[in-house]
């Protein structure tokens, strides 16, 4: 509850949020050990975290008769968990990129991240100079200010010419130093919005710095980034690059990533363009906001990566790192309708062809339940509308969702009414282009990933009883081939 047209008032609400989402994905590593307040619902007055905890504190559900203790301050909060942390890195306000560099640093090395800002009131001067005084182990600027990267020479510790831009360089550096060595999980990667938030507080809401989404790849040592994906343009915090240096950066951290992880297996990404700032006509760019959406799904699909869409919108979500300690079930079973009970009802004939007999027959599709976020900002007014169950649907919901919104699965499933069925969201188990699959491969020309995807898919769709994939978007990518077709059949 800041104003937003008061710039220090801005910067705190960045640094408290990125700080605490930094602490919480360390401290949630191995147990769920802290939950935060953040995220108000756009359709009512309840803060969507205040809503999921008291779902979870119902009888017989997992947060029962749990204690818990209230922290007031951030300075509290960070002293209370001073002992899972090592220190801080500090990160360049002058470099955008710098803030995502710094929440793959804070992951895997146990830091909390802190923008450089020696002004009285600052966190960093609270945090650092001053209170618990914090060691800094990475410096991602000078320790006088002046900015490490800045796209002439060489990018620093890399004898590697630099792009010509500040913001790539920096990413460089971390795959270098962070990918290149496994010392970040290249399993998963964040594209979030970095810093330049703070330019245009007010260009889609207070939730979209989407910084509370971050814990949970802190937690699982991913690599982040927030970078262009079209090849004809600068982006716009960084105009003097050549158009698509953002680009060849994004494929770079993507080969190490499928490098490193292997073609058996596929890169799990949270989050989405943040077309409301950047990449998109919405932004002073020339392309569409769904034309870049295909576009981001293209590139990431060449390198056997998905996408988590948490697009804003609905795409802020807290506490992922706390759910993903949720107990799911082994099975959620569906209790499909028979052969049998449909020649009953007179839909099937005794040969067990579709009796028609002057009927039309009307599936109604339920998404896009292909990002985290959505699922849990939504379902508190969609799932919890009192008329559902008056008309058979057909919820659509990616089942990998389970690894940050598991409670809310699980949740869907206990109250469902035999009016709700399930099948999985675009494009199963993880959104991307399965056209990008099959060979030969544009972009990458990487060998057939269509193996790999399902033997991903599986284990998901066997937990929650899914038969059916409800959607494929092909987007900008090639349509499915017979072995994109065999792989779904799989």
């Amino acid at each position: 509850r800041i104003d937003a047209n008061d710039p220090a008032q801005v910067k705190m609400a960045w640094d408290h949020c990125h700080a605490a989402a930094t602490l919480q994905g360390i401290v949630n590593r191995d147990k769920p050990r802290l939950y935060l307040r953040f995220v108000d619902s756009q359709h009512g007055s309840r803060n969507v975290d205040d809503y999921w905890l008291d779902q979870l504190r119902q009888p017989g559900q997992w947060l029962a008769g749990r204690e818990t203790k209230t922290i007031p301050n951030i300075l509290e909060l960070i002293q209370t968990y001073r002992p899972f942390l090592k220190g801080a890195v500090v990160y360049d306000p002058k470099v955008t990129s710098t803030s995502n560099v710094a929440s793959a640093i804070a992951g895997v090395e146990d830091l909390l991240a802190i923008r450089y800002d020696p002004s009285p009131d600052s966190l960093y001067t609270q945090l650092i100079q001053s209170g618990p005084k914090l060691p800094v182990k990475v410096w991602l600027l000078q320790p006088d200010g002046q900015s490490l990267f800045t796209g002439r020479g060489e990018i620093p510790g890399l004898q590697r010419p630099s792009t010509g831009s500040a913001k790539c360089d920096a990413y460089l550096w971390m795959k270098h130093r962070y990918m290149d060595t496994q010392k970040c999980n290249n399993g998963y990667g964040a594209y979030y919005l970095d810093q330049y938030w703070m330019q245009k507080p007010q260009s889609a809401g207070l939730n979209h710095h989407t910084l509370t989404n971050h814990d949970f790849f802190v937690s699982k040592r991913a690599f982040f980034f927030d970078l262009n994906v079209w090849p004809d343009e600068a982006t716009i915090e960084d105009l003097a690059q050549k158009p698509g240096t953002d680009l060849e950066t994004l494929k770079e951290l993507l080969l190490t990533a499928y490098n490193t992880v292997g073609k058996d297996k596929m890169v799990y990404i949270g989050g989405f363009p943040a077309w409301a700032f950047k990449y998109t006509q919405h932004a002073g760019g020339r392309h569409g906001d769904v034309e870049t959406e295909w576009q981001y799904a293209t590139i990431i699909s060449a390198y056997n990566a998905f996408k988590d869409a948490d697009a804003i919108g609905y795409g802020a979500m807290a506490n992922a790192s706390f759910y993903a300690h949720f107990p799911l079930k082994k099975k959620y079973p569906q209790p499909w309708v028979t052969h049998e009970q449909l020649r009953q009802r007179g839909y099937l004939t005794d040969d067990g062809q579709v009796n028609f007999d002057g009927r039309e027959f009307v599936i109604l599709y339920v998404g896009d339940y292909d990002a985290a976020s959505w699922v849990y900002q939504r379902t508190m007014d969609i799932w919890d509308d009192p008329a559902r169950g008056q008309v058979p649907l057909m919820w659509c919901i990616s089942p990998v969702l389970e690894q940050r919104a598991g409670p809310m699965l699980d949740y869907m499933r206990q109250t469902a009414t035999p009016n709700d069925y399930f099948a999985a969201a675009d494009n199963g188990a993880g959104y991307l282009n399965p056209g990008l699959l099959q060979e030969p491969r544009p972009i990458s020309s990487l060998p057939s990933g269509l193996d790999a995807w399902a033997d991903h898919c599986l284990p998901y769709y066997q937990r929650w009883d899914l038969s059916i994939t409800g959607f494929i978007i092909d987007g900008s990518g090639p349509a499915m081939n017979d072995q994109a077709f065999d792989c779904y059949a799989r």
